[in-house]
């Protein structure tokens, strides 16, 4: 899996963004999502406010924000055409793999690590997880949705070794 990772804060550590990328693959494998891309930024509170207001038009920051990629247009190409033009069947390989973008609030993962008693390290992980599979279409409105959701969360953060100490 290609990710794409920006530090807007200049607080993610080497050893943060190595177990972002490794927990993200991770969470990929489980979904049989290897070949997608997508793209991770760090932000502050402020800046995850701007957002939150912006695309949720919630007043407030919040810890982390998924935006799942979903074309406007269905584009459809025969095979022929494909096999005709090597320059649009890599770019339409490429259109297809890319599947969102997280903005995480590394203000709120340390605020929220602190406030639930784990490390910092578990909170990013969460909160990276839970964002991959909202751009994977798992959500939580129901409580149906909700445990399936939170249920392969925490499957996938205890099999990487995150647990809650």
């Amino acid at each position: 899996m290609y990710i794409e990772m920006v530090d807007e804060t200049g607080q993610v550590s080497k050893e943060m963004l190595q177990q972002t990328q490794e927990i993200l693959e991770f969470a990929a494998q489980k979904l049989g999502k290897e070949d997608k891309e997508m793209a991770v930024t760090f932000v502050t509170n402020e800046r995850s406010h701007e957002l939150n207001l912006e695309y949720r038009n919630t007043d407030r920051p919040t810890d982390v924000i998924s935006l799942e990629y979903k074309p406007e247009l269905e584009i459809a190409f025969d095979e022929e055409d494909l096999l005709e033009n090597s320059e649009l069947a890599e770019m339409m390989s490429e259109f297809d793999a890319y599947i969102g973008e997280l903005f995480i609030s590394i203000d709120k993962a340390h605020e929220q690590a602190e406030e639930y008693g784990h490390s910092f390290e578990r909170e990013m992980g969460f909160l990276a997880v839970h964002g991959f599979l909202h751009i994977n279409g798992y959500d939580h409105y129901t409580p149906e949705e909700e445990a399936e959701m939170f249920g392969l969360q925490e499957e996938i953060l205890t099999a990487y070794g995150l647990t809650r100490q």
